[in-house]
């Protein structure tokens, strides 16, 4: 076990799964045009900065969950739904 000196706790060295604050500001950086909204594109190059080994296929299932209005894009109003996803699938650090 490795001592957690900040924490104070003993971790097991066992992967650590991703918060929804890790997983916002992953998403956050995704937005190369700073539109303030998600593409697939960038979804996708969300998708491969977590590890998903089928970064196409998650970015098209994010959008289909999250983008309520069915406009293509995952704003900043439907940024939760795309969030409680990945937690779903269970990103670890």
């Amino acid at each position: 076990m490795v001592n957690d000196r900040k924490k104070g706790k003993q971790r097991s060295g066992a992967p650590e799964p991703l918060t929804e604050a890790q997983l916002r500001s992953i998403f956050k950086r995704a937005d190369e045009n700073r539109d303030g909204r998600l593409d697939k594109h960038e979804l996708r190059n969300a998708f491969v900065s977590l590890g998903s080994h089928l970064p196409c296929w998650r970015a098209g299932q994010g959008l289909h969950r999250a983008d309520g209005n069915r406009d293509g894009y995952i704003s900043e109003d439907e940024m939760d739904a795309l969030i409680q996803y990945a937690l779903k699938i269970g990103y670890t650090m």
